[in-house]
Formats: structure tokens, sequence, C-alpha cells
């Protein structure tokens, strides 16, 4: 009996063991709680940095699920791809000022730059999708210097270079192990997604999304992170730790941006406060059981952003609730459509 995939979903997401890199190799236990560590040092060094400059840009959020991936799994997807790893957020981050200075902030913008960010990622054949954030920030902020794209690169230039000795130390020491069921699926989400359907889902949620904005007048109801979260979600929603419990993905995104506003009013916007921001969220995943890495990028925005108040988390948590409305929409009319073509 010949077996059948759903409209959307590609043989890679419906069988990804048999598609699965199979030189990618995790860090165990112990070593991984180690590699968290460094992980929490390097943003907080990246975090001192943009304290003592002032180029506030120079903490681009996403570099907390980044560093933490790259350094548990030192032969991960995106570890093994360190020139995509280094140029990938910086050249989503110059379409993000080009449109920024170019258009004030509504539909088209947030279209074209969005529209751009995921273009630039299948031109380029890029795993790192967090690059999509990147693009995003600048509108969302308000940023409008070059020094943007400048400040993106001295981060993802610094941890390229980290993750190599990391990948290189950790293989002399012998520490790496295969991958465990859960981190095999890891792998299959970094992939560049196929096939169009959930683009043109995705694009569709910008433009509701960009419309709660103007409803509400609250802008992080479109928070950079969240079009990874989209991106990854529809993407590969038949093996998405987020797509499969989407209900957790609200409560997730919510208390990790509360925890990083926390923080960011006991701390400030140094090092310290980033450091607990990025721990808080780890604890927050671990608790939950959700694997979601941009939820680590969720709670190190307010560090970035100029008076953080309860409104944030807020934001974030209509914005995660609404994609995960329009998810569980999508995911129905893919069951409909499949069950017509069986």
């Amino acid at each position: 009996m010949k077996t059948s995939v759903r409209p959307g979903v590609s043989e890679h997401e419906a069988h990804p063991q048999a598609h699965g890199n199979g030189a990618a190799r995790a860090l165990g236990r112990w070593h991984r709680f180690g590699a968290e560590l460094i992980a929490l040092v390097y943003i907080a060094v990246i975090a001192e940095i943009a304290y003592a400059t002032g180029a506030f840009y120079v903490l681009f959020p996403e570099l907390g699920a980044l560093s933490h991936d790259v350094f548990t799994r030192p032969r991960g997807t995106w570890a093994d791809a360190p020139l995509l790893l280094a140029i990938t957020p910086v050249l989503t981050g110059v379409i993000g000022i080009f449109f920024t200075r170019a258009l004030a902030y509504g539909y088209l913008s947030v279209l074209l730059t969005v529209g751009g960010a995921v273009a630039l990622i299948f031109v380029l054949k890029s795993p790192i999708a967090p690059a999509i954030s990147a693009g995003l920030l600048p509108l969302v902020l308000g940023v409008k210097s070059w020094w943007y794209p400048a400040g993106v690169l001295l981060g993802t230039a610094l941890l390229t270079v980290l993750s190599l000795l990391w990948t290189r130390f950790s293989i002399a020491q012998n520490w790496l192990e295969p991958l465990s069921p859960t981190e095999a699926i890891d792998e299959s989400i970094e992939q560049t997604a196929v096939g169009s359907y959930w683009l043109i889902a995705l694009m569709l949620f910008v433009a509701v999304a960009v419309f709660f904005v103007k409803l509400t007048g609250l802008r992080f109801v479109l928070f950079p992170p969240l079009m990874v979260i989209g991106f990854e979600m529809f993407g590969h929603t038949a093996i998405c730790p987020w797509a499969k419990r989407p209900l957790l993905l609200p409560a997730a995104c919510f208390l990790t941006a509360a925890g990083g506003l926390l923080f960011w009013n006991l701390l400030g916007a140094g090092p310290a406060a980033a450091a607990c921001s990025m721990a808080c969220g780890i604890v927050v995943l671990r608790l939950l059981d959700l694997h979601v890495p941009p939820a680590l990028a969720v709670a190190l925005i307010p560090l970035v952003m100029s008076s953080p108040t309860i409104a944030y988390p807020l934001s974030v948590g209509i914005g995660t609730l609404l994609i995960t409305l329009w998810f569980l929409l999508y995911r129905s009319l893919l069951g409909l459509l499949s069950a017509q073509v069986c």
C-alpha cells in the first residue's frame, strides 16, 4: 500500500529519521550543561559590548537562540554552516534597514521586509532562520542606522569563531554523542523547508498581525522572533515541536518575555541582565518541556528596547496566541485538503 504525504508536507518532514544529517552530533547531558553556561557567558560579553559602546543593536536578540544551539550541538546544522551563520543575519539586517529608512511601519514595509528576508534564506539555501528576526527588528524598533548590520556582524562573527573552536575542542575530547530522537527532529527543522502552501499562509499571517498591531497600538504583537516561530511552524508542520503542542506556545513566550522584563527592571540592560534573562528562558522551556529556540530571543528583547513595560509580555502573548490560532486553522485546512486528495 502506497504511503501518502499530505499537501504542504515534504517527505523529509514525514520521515525525518530517513533524511537526517548523518554527521550531526550533540553533547551529552553534563557537557550540554557546560555548553549552556558558555552560551550565557557569550551573551553577557555581547551585552557588555553593547552597554559599553551604547550600540544596543550589537545585542541582536536571536544571538541567544543561535549561541545556545551551536554550543550544545557542535555538529548541528547551524554549527556546520559557519559562513552562513556569520553573514545571513547581517544581510537580512541590511534588508531591514533599507525598508525602515524607505517606508513607514505598515503593511507594505513589514511584508517587504519579511518577504525579502525569507527570499534571501531560500536564495542562499541558508538554515539560519533566526536571520528573519534580524531583518524585522529595525522596523519594529525604528532603527535606521547602517551601523545596525555592522553590529549584528560583530556578534555573529564572534559566535562563528567561538563555535568553530568549541567544535574542534569537543571532537578532540570525544564529547559528542549520537543525536537523541528530539535532537534529530531539531536537525530536520533547521533544514530549509520546501513547498509553497505554507509560505502563503505565513505571509497572510503577517498581514493579519500588522492589522492587530494597528488595532491595538502594540507594535510587539508582531515581535521579530514571531516570524522565526512561524517560519519553522508552517514550514515543518509535521515535526516542529511547538507545532505539535501549539497551545503551550503562548505560555512559553509570555513567560520568557516576562522574565526578560523582570531582569531588565532588576538589573538594567547590562551583561548580568542578559545572562539572567537567557537563563530564565532556558529554565521556562525546560519546565514546559517545549523546545522553542526563538523564545530565548524573546527573553532578550527588553534589553534592546528603550523603556519596556508590562505591555511587552502582553503583546508577546497576544502575538503568539494569534499565530497559534492561525496555525490551527491552517492545519485544519490541510487536513481537509488531504482527505479530498486521498
